[in-house]
């Protein structure tokens, strides 16, 4: 400070000194939400590593069930057929999961995040309405 007593400060230099601490509680606050976002992130890496892991065994336990029901139709068809039929059951299945998943996608239109381009849109104009105030 360049004066003894807060009384004594002119308007400007409050005005700087408000600008300065403002200033800095924003830098601040954006250098924690950095740290806190790192620390999530490193969390979340892990989660989605372990679910990227239950899938991987999942999978191959899907495939031992797909093999235990050709074996089970192998004991009243012919083996080939067994898998043939099953292979068929699992495409169709395939064929509606992508034809629903395509429905949804379609349904999202575009991927730019319309509402709040919206509401900054939005906001500018009234900062700029009562700038001119």
């Amino acid at each position: 400070m360049t004066h003894s007593t807060k009384d004594s400060l002119s308007t400007a230099e409050l005005v700087r000194q408000v600008s300065e601490g403002v200033s800095r509680l924003v830098r601040d606050e954006l250098r924690l939400a950095k740290i806190e976002l790192a620390e999530k992130g490193r969390h979340a890496g892990r989660g989605a590593g372990l679910f990227g892991g239950a899938g991987v065994v999942a999978l191959f336990g899907a495939g031992a069930m797909v093999a235990a029901v050709i074996l089970l139709l192998a004991l009243v068809m012919p083996a080939w057929a067994a898998a043939a039929v099953v292979g068929a059951v699992l495409l169709a299945t395939a064929a509606v999961l992508g034809l629903m998943g395509k429905r949804q996608v379609q349904e999202v239109g575009s991927p730019a995040p319309e509402r709040t381009i919206r509401s900054v849109k939005n906001d500018i104009d009234a900062v700029k309405e009562r700038a001119h105030r």
